[in-house]
C-alpha cells in the first residue's frame, strides 16, 4: 500500500516537473526579449525553485543537487545584481533539457547526453563575479547551502491583505497634508475597501475648520511588501497613529478557508478588551449589536470588523476553491474514455430519436428530446475538456527558430499570434512534427541571410509570423515569411523533369505550388542538416490529410510564402452530409462540402473526371457509383456535392443526399485500413454502417488516373 502510494507521488512529481520545466523553457523565451521584465524573471526563479524543493521532498538528490547553483545564480537576477544576457539565457535552456532527461532517467547510474560538468561550470562562473565570498558547491560537496537558501524561498511575492489603521492627528490639516489623498494612493496598490469612522466629529458649533475629525480603517489586498505600503505615510508618520499588519498571506496555507468571529477581530485590533468580550458572550445576544448598546464600541468600529471579516473569508474561500480545482490531475487515458462513451451515447441518442419517429408517442418524443439536450451538452463538456491552447505547441517553436537562426547565421523574428486558439490535444499531439518541418523549411528556403536581404532591399531581419483562428468548425494555422517566395519557373522545371506535368500543360501557380508535397520534390541546389534532400513535405501533407486537414502554399517571388494548414476542431466526431450511392449509405465531412445541385444522367457517363457547368462556371465532377461499384449505371435522378480540395471546386455525383448527420467516427480494422477514398466509419440510428469518405484521397486519386495515359503517351 505505501508502495503504492510513493508511486503515485513520484508520478505527481513528475508531471508537475515537466509542466513547470515547459513554463521555464516558455518564460526564459520570452525574457531574451524584454529583459528587465521582472515578472518573467519570478516566473523563471520561482520554476527552478519549486523543481528543487519538490525533487528533494521526493528523493531525486540528482536534481536537487544540480539546480543548487542554478538557483543561486537566478536568485542574483532577481536581486537586480545580474542582468539577463544571452549566455544566461543559454545556459539555463541547457540546465532545462538536463533536468527533463534526469527526470526520465531516474536512476543515478543513468548517463545524460549533455555537458552537465560544463553547464554547472558557468553558472559558477556567473555567479563568482558577484559573490566572492560564496561558495557555490551544492550540499554534500563539502560545502553548507547557501545562507540565503531560506530567504530565497520566502522573498516570492504572494498575494497579502493587510490591515491598516489611520488615525491622523487633530492638526494634520494645518500642515498642507490631505488625508483623502493618501487613501487614493493605497488604491493605486491593489483592491483597496476603506471604512470611514466619524464617532469623533463634534457637533456643528464645536467643529474647528482647521482640525481633522476623522479616521479611517482600510483592507488593502494587494502584492507589495510591507514597505510600499508604510511608505504611502512616510510624510505622516509624525502627525498621525498608524497601524498596518498582514491579516491573511495566500503563501501561507490555512487549514480552513474560515476567518475569525467578530469579537476576536475586534480584541485583534484593541478595540475592546478580552474581558469585555467574555461579558458580552455570557448573555447569548449576537456580539455587534450587544457591543454598540453597551458602549463599548461604536458602529463604524463593528462594521469596520464586519467589512474584514467577509473580506478574508471570501479570499480564503475563493483560494482553497482555486488550490483545490488546480490540484486535480486526470491521465489523457481517461478522458479519451470519456470522450468514446460520450460518442456510443450519440449513436444511442439517434436510435432513440428514430424509434420516436417510428412510434410517434408523444411522451417518448419528449423524452427523445430532453435526451437529445442533454447528449449535446455532455458532448460539448467532454470535448472542451479535451481542448488545449495552441500556444503549448507555440512554445517549442520559439526555441527552435532561436536555436536554428544560430545555427544557419540567420536573423529571424518569430511572431505569434493566436496562441490561446484552442483544438483537440490529440491534434495538437500529431500535428507538432508537421509544423515543426514547415517551420524549418521556411527559415531554411524562405529567408535569405542578413547581406542578402540587404541587397534585395530588405531588413537584415526576416520575419516568420505563426498564426492561428477559429473559423467555424476549423482551426486556421497560418506560416508567413517574407522571405524569397517559390521560384515558380525552378518548381516547374523540377515538376517537368520527374514527368508530373508536361511541359506545355496549362496548370495554375495554385497547382503548380501543390506539386512541392510531391514525394522526393525538391529545388535545394544545396542540402543542409536541416532539408534539400526532398524528404518530409510529402510526409507533411499525409500527417495534415490523416487529420482529416487540408495545407495550400501561396507565394509572390521574392516578397515571401503563406503555408495555410486547415484541421477540424476535434477528430472524434464531426458534422457530416450523409449520401446514398447504390446501397449504401456514405458520409461526406460537411467542412470539404460547399453546396449541392441536381443534375441528369446526361452530364456525362465515365468513370474518370466530367466537366459540368454549374452557373457559368466549369465543374469537374466523379460518379462515386462508379468510383466504388464499377458495374453499376447511373440513377434516373443524380445529386451533385460540390467540395473544396486545394483550393479548387469538385463535384461529388450520388444518387440522393439525404442531410446533416453527426457523425461519430470509428476506425477501420485492419484489413479495410488500406481502401482509397475511405477513412472511417460510423454507426447510424439503425444500426447500419456507412463509410466516411475521404474526399482528397478520392479527387487525387482520379487526378492520377486521369494523367497517367497523357504520360503513356
Amino acid at each position: 500500500m505505501m508502495d503504492d502510494i510513493q508511486n503515485l507521488l513520484v508520478e505527481t512529481f513528475m508531471e508537475e516537473a515537466s509542466e513547470l520545466l515547459t513554463d521555464l523553457e516558455a518564460a526564459l523565451l520570452e525574457l531574451e526579449a524584454a529583459p528587465e521584465d521582472t515578472e518573467l524573471i519570478g516566473r523563471v526563479f520561482r520554476a527552478m525553485h519549486t523543481i528543487k524543493g519538490n525533487a528533494a521532498m521526493f528523493g531525486f538528490e540528482r536534481i536537487e543537487t544540480f539546480t543548487h547553483d542554478i538557483e543561486t545564480t537566478l536568485d542574483l537576477v532577481r536581486e537586480g545584481k545580474l542582468h539577463i544576457t544571452k549566455e544566461l539565457v543559454d545556459l539555463t535552456l541547457a540546465a532545462r533539457d538536463v533536468i527533463l532527461s534526469m527526470l526520465k532517467k531516474t536512476d543515478d547510474n543513468d548517463d545524460l547526453e549533455y555537458d552537465v560538468a560544463g553547464i554547472l561550470s558557468g553558472f559558477r562562473d556567473l555567479a563568482s563575479k558577484h559573490l566572492p565570498h560564496h561558495s557555490t558547491k551544492a550540499p554534500g560537496q563539502g560545502e553548507p547551502a547557501s545562507p540565503d537558501h531560506k530567504k530565497t524561498s520566502t522573498a516570492i511575492n504572494h498575494r497579502k491583505t493587510y490591515r491598516i489603521r489611520f488615525r491622523p492627528h487633530l492638526g494634520i490639516l494645518a500642515t498642507g497634508t490631505n488625508p483623502a489623498a493618501l487613501i487614493d494612493e493605497l488604491r493605486e496598490l491593489g483592491e483597496c475597501t476603506v471604512v470611514t469612522n466619524m464617532e469623533s466629529l463634534p457637533d456643528l458649533k464645536g467643529i474647528d475648520p482647521e482640525a481633522c475629525y476623522i479616521r479611517w480603517d482600510v483592507i488593502l489586498m494587494t502584492d507589495k511588501h510591507m514597505d510600499a505600503v508604510r511608505d504611502v505615510f512616510i510624510f505622516v508618520e509624525g502627525r498621525c497613529d498608524l497601524n498596518i499588519e498582514v491579516i491573511d498571506d495566500e503563501g501561507v496555507f490555512e487549514a480552513e478557508s474560515d476567518y475569525k468571529k467578530l469579537g476576536e477581530i475586534l480584541v485583534d485590533r484593541g478595540d475592546i478588551n478580552s474581558e469585555e468580550l467574555e461579558m458580552i458572550l455570557l448573555d447569548h445576544k449576537k456580539v455587534g449589536h450587544e457591543l454598540i448598546e453597551s458602549g463599548f464600541v461604536n458602529g463604524g468600529t463593528v462594521e469596520s470588523a464586519l467589512v474584514e471579516q467577509e473580506i478574508v473569508r471570501d479570499a480564503r474561500k475563493k483560494r482553497h476553491i482555486e488550490e483545490a480545482v488546480a490540484s486535480i490531475r486526470v491521465p489523457s487515458e481517461k478522458l479519451d474514455g470519456l470522450v468514446n462513451l460520450v460518442g456510443e451515447l450519440v449513436t444511442v441518442q439517434a436510435r432513440l430519436n428514430r424509434m420516436a419517429d417510428e412510434i410517434q408517442h408523444p411522451e417518448l418524443t419528449i423524452i427523445a428530446e430532453e435526451v437529445e439536450q442533454l447528449t449535446w451538452s455532455l458532448r460539448d463538456d467532454a470535448f472542451a475538456i479535451r481542448m488545449v491552447p495552441i500556444g503549448t505547441m507555440f512554445n517549442r517553436i520559439k526555441r527552435v527558430v532561436r536555436e536554428l537562426s544560430d545555427e544557419m547565421g540567420k536573423e529571424i523574428s518569430l511572431v505569434m499570434e493566436g496562441s490561446e486558439t484552442e483544438l483537440d490535444k490529440t491534434v495538437i499531439e500529431k500535428l507538432a512534427d508537421p509544423l515543426m518541418h514547415l517551420i524549418r523549411n521556411s527559415m531554411d528556403h524562405g529567408i535569405e541571410q542578413p547581406d542578402e536581404r540587404e541587397s534585395a532591399g530588405k531588413g537584415r531581419t526576416g520575419e516568420l509570423k505563426l498564426s492561428a483562428y477559429q473559423e467555424g468548425s476549423e482551426v486556421v494555422i497560418r506560416i508567413t515569411d517574407d522571405g524569397r517566395g517559390l521560384d515558380r519557373e525552378s518548381i516547374r522545371e523540377k515538376a517537368a523533369q520527374k514527368g508530373l506535368i508536361d511541359d506545355r500543360a496549362d496548370i495554375t501557380t495554385l497547382e503548380l505550388y501543390q506539386l512541392i508535397f510531391t514525394p522526393g520534390f525538391s529545388t535545394a541546389k544545396v542540402v543542409t542538416s536541416v532539408s534539400g534532400r526532398g524528404v518530409g513535405l510529402d510526409v507533411v501533407k499525409r500527417s495534415i490529410e490523416s487529420l482529416r486537414g487540408t495545407v495550400v502554399v501561396e507565394s509572390l517571388e521574392g516578397s515571401g510564402t503563406i503555408v495555410t494548414i486547415r484541421l477540424p476542431l476535434t477528430l472524434a466526431i464531426i458534422e457530416g452530409l450523409q449520401v446514398v450511392v447504390g446501397e449504401e449509405r456514405f458520409v461526406i465531412p460537411l467542412s470539404a462540402v460547399e453546396e449541392c445541385e441536381g443534375m441528369t444522367s446526361l452530364a456525362g457517363t465515365g468513370g474518370g473526371m466530367n466537366i459540368i457547368s454549374v452557373r457559368g462556371e466549369a465543374v469537374p465532377f466523379i460518379r462515386l457509383k462508379k468510383w466504388f461499384y464499377q458495374d453499376h449505371a447511373p440513377a434516373d435522378q443524380e445529386q451533385m456535392v460540390i467540395v473544396k480540395v486545394d483550393g479548387n471546386r469538385f463535384g461529388l455525383v450520388v444518387d440522393h443526399v439525404v442531410g446533416e448527420h453527426q457523425t461519430v467516427i470509428k476506425p477501420l480494422g485492419r484489413i479495410y485500413q488500406g481502401v482509397e477514398g475511405v477513412s472511417g466509419a460510423t454507426i447510424l440510428g439503425d444500426g447500419s454502417v456507412a463509410l466516411i469518405l475521404d474526399v482528397s484521397q478520392v479527387v487525387h486519386k482520379v487526378q492520377e488516373q486521369e494523367a497517367a495515359p497523357a504520360k503513356g503517351a
